[in-house]
Protein backbone atom coordinates (compact mmCIF):
# COMPACT_ATOMS: atom_id res chain seq x y z
CA UNK A 1 0.00 0.00 0.00
CA UNK A 2 3.14 2.44 0.97
CA UNK A 3 4.50 1.91 -2.69
CA UNK A 4 1.31 2.71 -3.98
CA UNK A 5 0.94 5.76 -2.47
CA UNK A 6 4.48 7.08 -3.53
CA UNK A 7 3.92 5.63 -6.98
CA UNK A 8 0.72 8.38 -6.59
CA UNK A 9 2.17 11.07 -5.17
CA UNK A 10 5.10 11.01 -7.83
CA UNK A 11 2.98 10.59 -10.63
CA UNK A 12 0.80 13.51 -9.43
CA UNK A 13 4.00 15.30 -9.05
CA UNK A 14 5.22 14.92 -12.81
CA UNK A 15 1.86 15.60 -13.45
CA UNK A 16 1.70 18.84 -12.06
CA UNK A 17 5.80 20.21 -13.29
CA UNK A 18 4.60 18.97 -16.83
CA UNK A 19 1.54 21.64 -17.06
CA UNK A 20 3.51 24.06 -15.35
CA UNK A 21 6.57 23.61 -18.08
CA UNK A 22 4.17 23.50 -21.49
CA UNK A 23 3.32 26.97 -20.52
CA UNK A 24 5.30 29.85 -22.65
CA UNK A 25 4.19 33.33 -22.70
CA UNK A 26 3.68 34.92 -25.20
CA UNK A 27 6.81 37.05 -26.85
CA UNK A 28 6.95 39.70 -29.11
CA UNK A 29 10.15 40.81 -31.55
CA UNK A 30 10.59 43.68 -32.43
CA UNK A 31 13.17 45.04 -35.42
CA UNK A 32 14.37 48.18 -36.89
CA UNK A 33 14.89 47.95 -40.55
CA UNK A 34 17.49 50.41 -42.40
CA UNK A 35 16.28 49.73 -45.34
CA UNK A 36 18.82 52.87 -46.94
CA UNK A 37 20.93 52.20 -49.62
CA UNK A 38 24.39 50.82 -49.48
CA UNK A 39 27.57 51.88 -51.31
CA UNK A 40 30.64 49.56 -50.85
CA UNK A 41 33.90 49.28 -53.55
CA UNK A 42 35.72 46.76 -55.18
CA UNK A 43 39.82 47.21 -55.40
CA UNK A 44 42.88 45.59 -55.28
CA UNK A 45 43.50 45.27 -51.18
CA UNK A 46 47.09 43.98 -51.90
CA UNK A 47 48.01 48.21 -52.71
CA UNK A 48 47.55 49.06 -49.22
CA UNK A 49 47.86 52.96 -50.51
CA UNK A 50 44.63 52.63 -52.54
CA UNK A 51 43.32 51.62 -49.12
CA UNK A 52 43.85 54.91 -47.69
CA UNK A 53 42.31 56.88 -50.93
CA UNK A 54 39.27 58.97 -49.41
CA UNK A 55 35.67 58.57 -50.37
CA UNK A 56 33.58 61.79 -50.71
CA UNK A 57 29.63 61.13 -51.76
CA UNK A 58 28.38 65.02 -52.65
CA UNK A 59 31.27 66.34 -51.86
CA UNK A 60 31.60 65.50 -48.56
CA UNK A 61 34.62 62.95 -46.97
CA UNK A 62 32.95 59.94 -45.88
CA UNK A 63 36.01 57.70 -44.77
CA UNK A 64 38.59 55.14 -46.09
CA UNK A 65 38.06 53.54 -49.04
CA UNK A 66 39.23 50.32 -47.40
CA UNK A 67 36.42 51.01 -44.57
CA UNK A 68 33.89 50.10 -47.30
CA UNK A 69 35.64 47.32 -49.08
CA UNK A 70 32.67 45.19 -50.65
CA UNK A 71 31.87 42.32 -48.44
CA UNK A 72 33.56 43.79 -45.40
CA UNK A 73 31.96 47.25 -44.94
CA UNK A 74 29.35 49.60 -46.38
CA UNK A 75 28.49 53.44 -46.37
CA UNK A 76 24.56 53.95 -45.65
CA UNK A 77 22.82 57.11 -47.75
CA UNK A 78 20.24 58.90 -48.01
CA UNK A 79 18.09 57.61 -51.36
CA UNK A 80 18.25 59.87 -54.12
CA UNK A 81 21.07 60.96 -56.68
CA UNK A 82 24.59 61.12 -55.36
CA UNK A 83 28.39 61.76 -56.90
CA UNK A 84 30.23 59.17 -55.83
CA UNK A 85 34.14 59.92 -55.76
CA UNK A 86 37.78 58.47 -54.92
CA UNK A 87 40.41 60.34 -54.48
CA UNK A 88 44.38 59.19 -53.73
CA UNK A 89 46.19 62.83 -52.95
CA UNK A 90 44.95 64.98 -55.85
CA UNK A 91 44.34 62.29 -58.14
CA UNK A 92 40.70 60.80 -58.55
CA UNK A 93 40.79 57.17 -59.10
CA UNK A 94 36.44 57.49 -59.40
CA UNK A 95 34.02 59.60 -60.04
CA UNK A 96 30.10 58.76 -60.89
CA UNK A 97 26.94 59.72 -60.88
CA UNK A 98 24.00 57.83 -59.20
CA UNK A 99 21.07 57.19 -58.13
CA UNK A 100 20.52 55.23 -55.35
CA UNK A 101 17.00 53.80 -54.05
CA UNK A 102 15.67 52.27 -50.46
CA UNK A 103 16.79 48.78 -50.23
CA UNK A 104 19.90 48.98 -52.83
CA UNK A 105 23.27 47.60 -52.22
CA UNK A 106 25.77 49.01 -54.84
CA UNK A 107 29.28 47.97 -55.01
CA UNK A 108 31.44 50.40 -57.09
CA UNK A 109 34.78 48.79 -59.03
CA UNK A 110 38.29 51.52 -58.41
CA UNK A 111 41.22 50.71 -60.51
Amino acid sequence: MRTVNILCAAAVASALLGIGGCVQLPTELRQTVDLRPQISFRFDASKASLAEARVQVDGADAGRLGDFEDGKGALRVLSGSHVVRVVEGSQTLLEEHAYLGNGVARAFAVQ
